[in-house]
Formats: C-alpha cells, sequence, structure tokens
C-alpha cells in the first residue's frame, strides 16, 4: 500500500498540478517583492518625476503624474490650449479660443477651417490634454545660483582631509585597545563607547563656544576638520572588532622575523581589514557629504568654504519651490549613490583570514 501512494504522486496529472502550484507561488512571490520594491522606490521615483516638471504642471490639479505639458494649438498666429470637451455624446479635443464661465467657444485642431464651436458649461471643470515633456530648467536655475562646482570642490577637499585624520587615528586607537595590554583598557574602551550615547545637542554650545570664542576658528575648516583627527567612536569600534578576530598568531610570526608594532600593523593587520576599512571610509565619506549642521555654524559667513550640503539646504530654505526642491535632492543624491554602485562589492563583504573565509 506504501508503495502504491508513493508511486500515486509521479503519475502525470499530478506531477503537473504540482508543477504549476511551483510556478503559480514562486510568480506570486515575485510579485509580492516587485510590489514592495516599487513601494519602497516610489519616494526617489517621485522625487525624480518632480525635478523634471515644469512649475506650471504643478499648480495643475489635472496634470498627470509624470512630467508632461499641456498640448497647444496655434490659430491665427496665437497658441491656445487644447482640452478634452464633451460634446454630441462623445469626447472631442478641442482647443479654447475664447473662455467665458457659462460658454465658451472652441476650435478643432484636426479641422480649424470649420470655425469656432460653441460649447456651454464651465471650462475650467475640463481636463487637458497631455504630452510627455522634461525640462531641466530646474537644474539650470540650481547652477546659476549656485556654485555648484565650487561647493562640490570644498566638499571633496574637505572629506578627504578629514577622512586621512579619522582613519589614521581610529586605527591607531583600535590597533592599540585590540593588540595591546593597556591598564585599565577595558574601562577606557567601555568609556569611549559610552560618548556614542551623548546626545550631539548636549555638546553643541560648548564646544561651539570654545572653537569660536576660544580658538576663534569662526569662518575656518578648522572647527570640522580637526575633531576628526582624534578619532571616532563607532569607527574604533568596528576597526576593534575586526582586529581582534584576526589571530594573533600572525603578529607573532611576524616578530620572529623582525617586525615591529608599526610593520606588524601596515603589513599584516591592515591587509587583512580592507573591507572594513572601505567600511568605514564609506561611512565617513556619507556623513561628510551630508554635512549642514557644522557647516551651518562655522561657514554661514563664509559662502566661499560652503558644502554642497549646506549650499542646497540653503537655496531650498530662500527658495521653496517643489521642483526646484526636488532637483536639489536629486543632485545631492547623485554622487553617494554613484560612489556606493562603484563600491558595493568591496561593501562590508565577507573577510578573508589566513585563506579561510570567516
Amino acid at each position: 500500500m506504501k508503495t502504491k501512494s508513493r508511486h500515486k504522486w509521479l503519475e502525470p496529472h499530478n506531477y503537473l498540478s504540482l508543477q504549476l502550484w511551483e510556478t503559480l507561488g514562486s510568480a506570486l512571490f515575485n510579485l509580492l517583492i516587485f510590489f514592495m520594491l516599487f513601494v519602497y522606490l516610489f519616494p526617489m521615483l517621485f522625487m525624480v518625476a518632480t525635478s523634471l516638471m515644469e512649475g506650471i504642471q504643478l499648480r495643475d490639479r489635472n496634470a498627470p503624474a509624470y512630467p508632461s505639458q499641456q498640448v497647444r494649438f496655434e490659430y491665427q498666429g496665437k497658441e491656445y490650449l487644447v482640452y478634452n470637451v464633451p460634446i454630441n455624446g462623445g469626447v472631442r479635443q478641442l482647443a479654447l479660443v475664447e473662455p467665458k464661465q457659462t460658454s465658451s467657444k472652441f476650435i478643432d485642431p484636426q479641422n480649424p477651417e470649420d470655425g469656432l464651436i460653441p460649447w456651454k458649461g464651465s471650462w475650467r471643470q475640463l481636463k487637458g490634454v497631455y504630452r510627455f515633456h522634461v525640462t531641466f530648467d530646474n537644474f539650470k536655475i540650481l547652477f546659476s545660483s549656485l556654485r555648484i562646482p565650487e561647493m562640490v570642490k570644498n566638499t571633496f577637499m574637505m572629506t578627504i582631509i578629514s577622512e586621512i585624520g579619522v582613519l589614521l587615528s581610529s586605527i591607531v586607537v583600535a590597533y592599540g585597545f585590540s593588540r595591546f595590554p593597556l591598564p585599565g583598557g577595558n574601562f577606557l574602551f567601555y568609556v569611549l563607547i559610552a560618548t556614542i550615547l551623548i546626545p550631539e545637542k548636549v555638546t553643541l554650545i560648548p564646544t561651539y563656544f570654545f572653537f569660536a570664542r576660544v580658538l576663534k576658528w569662526q569662518g575656518t575648516w578648522l572647527p570640522i576638520l580637526i575633531p576628526f583627527f582624534f578619532g571616532n567612536a563607532v569607527y574604533i569600534f568596528l576597526l576593534r572588532q575586526n582586529f581582534k578576530s584576526i589571530p594573533k598568531d600572525l603578529d607573532e610570526a611576524a616578530m620572529l622575523d623582525g617586525a615591529g608594532p608599526l610593520r606588524i600593523l601596515f603589513q599584516v593587520i591592515l591587509p587583512q581589514s580592507w573591507p572594513t576599512v572601505l567600511t568605514v571610509s564609506l561611512l565617513h565619506f556619507y556623513y561628510m557629504w551630508n554635512e549642514t549642521r557644522q557647516a551651518a555654524l562655522y561657514l554661514s559667513t563664509r559662502r566661499d568654504l560652503a558644502p554642497i550640503s549646506f549650499g542646497v539646504q540653503s537655496f531650498q530654505s530662500l527658495a521653496p519651490i517643489q521642483n526646484q526642491l526636488q532637483a536639489g535632492a536629486l543632485i545631492l543624491m547623485i554622487v553617494p549613490v554613484i560612489v556606493l554602485i562603484i563600491s558595493q562589492r568591496y561593501f562590508m563583504r565577507d573577510m578573508v583570514v589566513t585563506g579561510m573565509e570567516k
């Protein structure tokens, strides 16, 4: 009996039913994934679409959601907007020539020789005829109003300088915590990690007073860049955890060959930790690219030193126009997205230690 019941599923019609269910289940699962992906990416799609719209489309409640322009028809040397007009039991695309409150006159773009067509009703209730149309005027306004190339250069300069400082300091501190038996080392590490929990708003006023009033660094990059040369608690934690995962046998082998601590760090530890170092570098790059708070504090009087994020944000606060806001946000997103696409192969990938995958 067991043999018969087991072979029953191998019959052709049962096998086809099982295959159909598997295909249907895979299709439904893929459909769900695509739907969730669309919902997740919809704000970005809306941002791109809005940045390519004209201002008149944003004020038109009947306009479609994609970049478009209402169709126009030239009649007797003038251009008139085309609407969908319900007339004679159907809907015709007619150009509005003489708009009035209760009755208007239209012209048929297909047969203008027929003359004006009277229509009773409020023309404001009519929906226009639109065609796909993309404009880059919003980006032209941004580039003409802001010194985008100069601000991008400032951002990259700040990022490179602070990147060097934060990597050198964080790597050295993480190396010390992971490899050397410091007196009270665990306590100092816990104190360092505890600083992550301190909100920046708590230290905002003291640090501003110290940098601006005591050191007179107002209007310079120094208060933004110098703190990074003393490390970052989050980066130190990530690097220290990675360094601790590397076997100390490699250090001992290097010591037998006469290598000192710095040589061990640069020739043994770091070659095993490039994915983590790259991750820290990317995190810092994204932080500096989106930096606005420190720039608003110390660079508000020096627009020639302002980074791209602060410059675009200042422009958006002065000209809160939706399509230009979205165009500015799109400009800010382009570079981080390109950097992420280029470096995604290495971003937090599995690290290889001594030839074995962790």
